[in-house]
C-alpha cells in the first residue's frame, strides 16, 4: 500500500480507492494557514480596514514597519519570515495617493525578494482608475500602474468597483473586481424609511446602467439626468482632435472629411418623474461633489422631498464635506474602501457601510483555492 503525503502528514491510501480532500470552513490560524496579512500603510486611519479584515479571518496583522524618511523616501521593513507563504497586502488609498502607491510597490518588492510564494494586493479603491482612457496627448496612467505592480511582484489583485471594468485587461495576472452593491442595497432597505416610495437616479447617461441594476433589484423606478456635458468624459478630451484640424505644412492635404457639427449643451433635463419621491443617486465614486450638489438642486426643483447619494468610494476631496453640509442632499452613504473619518467629522450627513466582510471572504477563498463565484452571486453584469 503506497504512502502519500498531504499537508506534511503521512497517510495510507489503497490503489483502488482514491484519496479525497474536503475543504471545510474552519477558523485558520497563522501557524497552520500558511499565509500572512500585512498593511502597507503607516497611518492609523488606513490600518482600520486591515484590522477589521484580520479580526474576521482570526489572524494577526503581519509585523512590518512602513515609514517615510526625512528626505521623503519610503522604507519598509518586514519583521517576520514569509518564505513559501501566501501574502496579502492591504492598501487603502488616503489623500496622498502617490505615497500610498510607493508603499505598496516597496512592500511587494520586499516580500518578493523574501521568497514569498504568492503576493496578493488587496486594494479596495484602485487609484488612477479615472485615467484609463487616452486624453489628447496624455497617457493611460492606469495601465502604467498595472505594469508597475506586476514588476514589483504582485501575482493577484482584489479590488472593488473599478471605475471601468475594462481596466482588468491592463493586468497580466488575475483581478477580482468585487461589488459593494449588496451592502448598499441592504442599507437602502434597512435604513431609508419608506424606500418603496423612492426612485433611483443616474446623474448622467453614463451612469444609467449601474443605476438600472439597482432599480431592478429594488423593484423601483429609474430616472436619468442629462443635458450638461461631463468634461472629464467628453469627446473633446479623448484625442479625437489630434492632430489639429488646421495644417501649416504644404503638400498633400489628405482626404476631405465631412465637417463635424459642434456640440451644444441642452438645458438639464430629468427623464422620469421624481415629484413626491425619495431620490437616490447611484455612482461608483464621489470625489468633487459639485456635480452631485447641482443634481440635488435640480431634483429638489422637480419635487423630490429627500435626496440620498450612494457611492462605493467616498474620496470627498477639497471642500466636499462643507458643500454637502450646505446643500439639499440629505445623506451621503459610502463604504470604508477609502478612509474618510476626517470628512465625517466635518459633515454629519456622511454615513459609512462596512465591506470588510466580503474582502475577508475573498482572502480566505483565494488562499484555500476555492471558487470566487459565490461572491458574485446575484450580481448583475451592469453592476
Amino acid at each position: 500500500m503506497p504512502i502519500r503525503r498531504f499537508g506534511g502528514h503521512r497517510s495510507l491510501v489503497s490503489n483502488s480507492q482514491p484519496a479525497k480532500l474536503s475543504y471545510g470552513y474552519t477558523k485558520m490560524n497563522i501557524s497552520r494557514g500558511g499565509y500572512r496579512v500585512f498593511s502597507a500603510n503607516s497611518t492609523t486611519a488606513c490600518t482600520e480596514l486591515a484590522k477589521k479584515i484580520t479580526e474576521r479571518l482570526g489572524v494577526e496583522l503581519g509585523k512590518s514597519v512602513v515609514y517615510q524618511e526625512s528626505n521623503g523616501e519610503t522604507r519598509v521593513n518586514v519583521k517576520e519570515s514569509v518564505r513559501g507563504q501566501d501574502i496579502f497586502i492591504i492598501q487603502t488609498i488616503p489623500r496622498d495617493v502617490n505615497t500610498a502607491i510607493m508603499e505598496l510597490l516597496v512592500m511587494a518588492y520586499a516580500l518578493k525578494t523574501s521568497c514569498a510564494k504568492n503576493i496578493i494586493g488587496v486594494i479596495p479603491y484602485f487609484p488612477y482608475s479615472k485615467q484609463c482612457k487616452m486624453r489628447k496627448r496624455g497617457s493611460i496612467v492606469c495601465k502604467l500602474l498595472a505594469s508597475m505592480l506586476a514588476k514589483a511582484g504582485l501575482t493577484h489583485i482584489i479590488t472593488m468597483d473599478l471605475h471601468q471594468k475594462e481596466i482588468q485587461g491592463f493586468f497580466t495576472f488575475p483581478v477580482d473586481n468585487l461589488r459593494a452593491s449588496p451592502f448598499l442595497i441592504q442599507y437602502i432597505q434597512e435604513e431609508i424609511p419608506d424606500y418603496r416610495n423612492a426612485i433611483i437616479v443616474a446623474k448622467s447617461p453614463s451612469a444609467a446602467k449601474r443605476a438600472q441594476s439597482y432599480a431592478e433589484r429594488l423593484r423601483l423606478g429609474l430616472a436619468v439626468m442629462h443635458g450638461e456635458a461631463n468634461h472629464s468624459e467628453s469627446d473633446m478630451a479623448d484625442g479625437r482632435q489630434s492632430p489639429p484640424l488646421s495644417r501649416t505644412t504644404t503638400g498633400h492635404t489628405g482626404l476631405e472629411l465631412p465637417i463635424m457639427m459642434a456640440k451644444e449643451k441642452p438645458p438639464i433635463t430629468v427623464v422620469g418623474d421624481v415629484g413626491g419621491r425619495i431620490a437616490i443617486i447611484i455612482d461608483d465614486i464621489i470625489d468633487d461633489v459639485e456635480d452631485f450638489v447641482a443634481a440635488a438642486e435640480i431634483l429638489k426643483e422637480r419635487g423630490a422631498y429627500k435626496i440620498y447619494i450612494m457611492a462605493t468610494h467616498g474620496l470627498l476631496s477639497a471642500d466636499g464635506p462643507r458643500l454637502i453640509e450646505e446643500s439639499a442632499i440629505d445623506e451621503v452613504v459610502v463604504t470604508n474602501t477609502v478612509p474618510h473619518e476626517v470628512q465625517k467629522l466635518q459633515c454629519p450627513k456622511i454615513k459609512t457601510v462596512d465591506v470588510s466582510m466580503i474582502l475577508a471572504e475573498a482572502i480566505r477563498r483565494i488562499h484555500n483555492g476555492e471558487s470566487m463565484a459565490y461572491l458574485f452571486r446575484n450580481i448583475a453584469v451592469d453592476d
